[in-house]
């Protein structure tokens, strides 16, 4: 097809542009022009690719099919325990959740030295947010808006990580995710398909290196393909019902960011698409992954989902549930054993073509060429130790979690000098909350090898900073719990202090990630009652949020002074949040999902679109005669704006945007589409959009500019506003700077009523803002 979506990140800003033909499905993975994809298949590699599948028996090709946890499992067992026997005899291609090189090293020589064939395994595992250095949550790093941090952390996993052996993460989780009841919006980068495309390029360049088969480069696994994100009410592994439209304007592009940067593997999702399982799901994974974004890589099914085709309801039996995953485009199998019980009985009854195995296996091994396996099969044991928590690895940690934090409000008594950031004058702190000293928590949900003794507390840190004796803490309560013996010395303790610092939230490894939806977003156990009883006091409080996700309190961003959104900082949490609350460090994140006043609102996303009844009207229509505010898009009984916007984010400096400057009022659709489908890339922009940014305040600071687009007089609705550009600039006090967004065709061009990727004539509004809610606006016609 010639409809190809290309999405690539260049110099901090995503592009894409059309390819003028999809590759076909037998041929080897390689690099576009203008892109950084990798070559997965090269002539040497593919000659003994060919030369091991005339070697290979039917059992021995399904063998590289099908993969097992063969360490501490991360979800229900195996149910097997051959694992020897079954690698001795090829009927296995790959392990996971093993996290030693001696252990790798002894399963591994297995494979290499008394199988038949001498086939490397691939050792894979759930790398999701570091290693051992453990960052911050995704959703905490997505929110510092900087690629190049997040590529750095990822780098920093992929050494840590391939040094104990491990060469494939089951990362990034690209998921867009607009619902926060969803416990797994944790493990992602928020709601926008542009953000989130940046950040999975960054993800996987970080991985896989310049080269996959240097030994501290993994493979990279963008998951859960698709719409995982979308599950009906925020229940995990739920239904999702998707146009086809809005999954290629919204759901799709991250993915195909990770694809065109060169992710060397992809795993299939839970949930039912459109009612069909997204495992077996020729359209996804044939038509758009493998046709018209010619992907090569592995496709690995997420933990025995392809045994969960029974459960959901289009297979009766264990052979048509791996017949049917098999043949819409599953290439292995993750533990459910499935292909190992049933694929070479469905050959030999001629339910599967030998033909599409031995491509499957190609595949396999391509990315086992691709990483070096064949040369290098084990895992140098020397090094494992010394890869650990290196100086430079946890200081970017700190930096990481620095920049991950959002101030959510700062505010000082009767309008005076705002509560952040704390005095070192200060002459006592009460510090208060069950996630105050909790290092487990700060690890979030999918910790990796992080260990607590490994974190830093805010406690620790809180300690180190000012001195024990200026210190009183008090857990208060439990995150779950809690007695009244508590509560009460945290009062005391709040009563003898001249600050407060509240840390209060989820917990961690049990409330966020998999299976940890929520109906109620509020925070749990007695914490809000803790709340209510320590700004009672009348004292000043800092509220810490910990969580994977934004929660709905209201009333404490009604109160309390000052109130950061702190996610999970991993390692460095303590000095990182000290060094911010200090002002050593200016906050810089900014939200990259919009937060809720209430679990009512959602899902609930900044790029929506309008309805024929909105509130203020539209701009297109003139007003009625008569204003009637009942018959809008609203809720009787809450507003419909988000406690704070997709992209908001307070700093200890203010800013002041100037008006836009467009270099073009008037763009043409013809020429644009030209550009558009061209194979190659213009270096010349269709037009530049431009404001000048002035730091207002008294401390050097960097905020993160973004740039909006909204296209109105389409064949399809268009969001009210779509992020199309985003810049980190550094200011000094007084400092002005001028921020240029160039443009190119993609930042009009949009997935039309025929599902067509192209630009038509529209009326189309630009912001630069600071968020998603405001900002200076420019207007500019495409015409025909």
């Amino acid at each position: 097809m010639n409809r190809l979506l290309r999405w690539a990140v260049l110099a901090g800003c995503l592009f894409s542009s059309l390819s003028a033909s999809a590759q076909t499905s037998s041929s080897p993975l390689v690099a576009h022009a203008g892109s950084s994809r990798q070559i997965l298949g090269n002539p040497s590699s593919e000659k003994k690719i060919e030369a091991l599948l005339r070697q290979m028996t039917l059992e021995e090709k399904v063998g590289q099919l099908v993969q097992y946890s063969a360490g501490q499992p991360t979800g229900p067992g195996t149910g097997r325990a051959d694992y020897d026997t079954m690698i001795r005899k090829g009927e296995v291609g790959a392990l996971f959740n093993i996290t030693t090189a001696r252990e790798v090293n002894a399963y591994q020589r297995i494979a290499v030295e008394q199988s038949r064939l001498h086939i490397p395994l691939l050792f894979g595992l759930d790398v999701i947010h570091g290693f051992r250095t453990e960052f911050p949550i995704p959703l905490g790093l997505a929110s510092s808006w900087d690629t190049q941090l997040v590529e750095r952390a990822a780098r920093v996993a992929a050494r840590e990580a391939s040094a104990s052996g491990v060469r494939w993460t089951f990362s990034p989780m690209v998921d867009i995710a607009r619902d926060a009841r969803w416990g797994r919006m944790a493990e992602g980068s928020g709601e926008d398909p542009y953000l989130g495309s940046a950040m999975a390029g960054a993800y996987v360049r970080g991985y896989q290196g310049p080269r996959l088969d240097a030994p501290d480069s993994i493979a990279a696994c963008p998951k859960h393909y698709v719409g995982y994100g979308a599950a009906e009410g925020g229940r995990d592994y739920n239904t999702v019902e998707l146009s086809e439209h809005t999954l290629r304007q919204f759901f799709l592009p991250p993915f195909h960011a990770a694809v065109d940067e060169g992710a060397a593997t992809l795993m299939s999702a839970f949930n039912s698409l459109n009612a069909v399982p997204a495992s077996a799901n020729p359209f996804t994974l044939k038509q758009i992954l493998r046709k018209e974004w010619g992907f090569q890589g592995i496709v690995d099914s997420d933990w025995t989902s392809v045994a969960e085709l029974i459960a959901h309801g289009i297979a009766n039996d264990g052979a048509t549930a791996a017949r049917k995953a098999f043949l819409a485009g599953v290439d292995m199998d993750m533990v459910s054993s499935l292909y190992h019980e049933n694929l070479a009985q469905l050959v030999r009854s001629g339910e599967v073509p030998e033909t599409a195995i031995d491509e499957a296996v190609r595949r396999v091994l391509r990315v086992k060429f691709a990483l070096g396996l064949f040369e290098h099969p084990y895992a140098d044991e020397t090094r494992e130790a010394g890869a650990m928590l290196h100086p430079e690895s946890v200081a970017l940690a700190r930096t990481a979690a620095e920049r991950s934090f959002v101030l959510l409000k700062n505010e000082g008594s009767s309008g005076g000098t705002p509560l952040l950031p704390l005095s070192n004058e200060t002459k006592t702190f009460a510090l208060i909350g069950p996630l105050a000293d909790d290092p487990n928590d700060m690890l979030g949900s999918w910790g990796g090898l992080g260990r607590p003794e490994d974190v830093i507390t805010l406690r620790a840190a809180l300690t180190e900073q000012v001195g024990g004796d200026r210190v009183r803490y008090s857990k208060g309560t439990e995150i779950i719990g809690g007695s009244d013996e508590q509560l009460a010395e945290a009062l005391k303790a709040a009563e003898q202090s001249d600050v407060v610092i509240l840390a209060l939230g989820e917990n961690g490894p049990e409330m966020t990630g998999e299976a940890a939806s929520r109906a109620h977003l509020g925070l749990p156990g007695r914490q809000q009652e803790l709340l209510e009883k320590i700004v009672a006091t009348g004292k000043p409080v800092v509220l810490l949020v910990f969580s994977g996700r934004p929660l709905t309190l209201p009333w404490a961003f009604n109160h309390v002074a000052a109130a950061v959104a702190a996610w999970f900082p991993g390692v460095q949490a303590g000095p990182a949040l000290v060094r911010t609350l200090f002002g050593a460090v200016n906050p810089s994140g900014k939200l990259v999902v919009s937060w809720p006043r209430s679990v009512g609102q959602e899902p609930l996303y900044y790029d929506a679109l309008s309805t024929g009844r909105p509130i203020g009207g539209s701009n297109l229509m003139p007003p009625p005669p008569v204003v009637e505010d009942k018959f809008v898009s609203r809720y009787i009984d809450e507003q419909n704006t988000p406690q704070f916007p997709f992209g908001y984010g307070l700093s200890y400096t203010t800013y002041r945007y100037g008006l836009l400057e467009i270099s073009k009022t008037q763009l043409s659709a013809k020429s644009l589409n030209e550009e558009l489908h061209s194979s190659e890339r213009s270096s010349n922009p269709s037009m530049s959009v431009s404001t000048e940014i002035t730091n207002t305040g008294t401390r050097i600071g960097e905020e993160t500019v973004q740039l909006y687009v909204r296209l109105q007089g389409t064949s399809v609705a268009q969001p009210v506003r779509a992020l199309s550009g985003f810049q980190r600039v550094t200011l000094s006090p007084g400092q002005t700077k001028k921020v240029t967004f160039a443009l190119g065709p993609q930042a009009f061009a949009f997935w039309d009523s025929q599902n067509n990727f192209s630009v038509e004539p529209a009326r189309v509004t630009l912001w630069v803002s600071p968020d998603s809610s405001r900002g200076s606006e420019a207007l500019l016609q495409i015409t025909n």
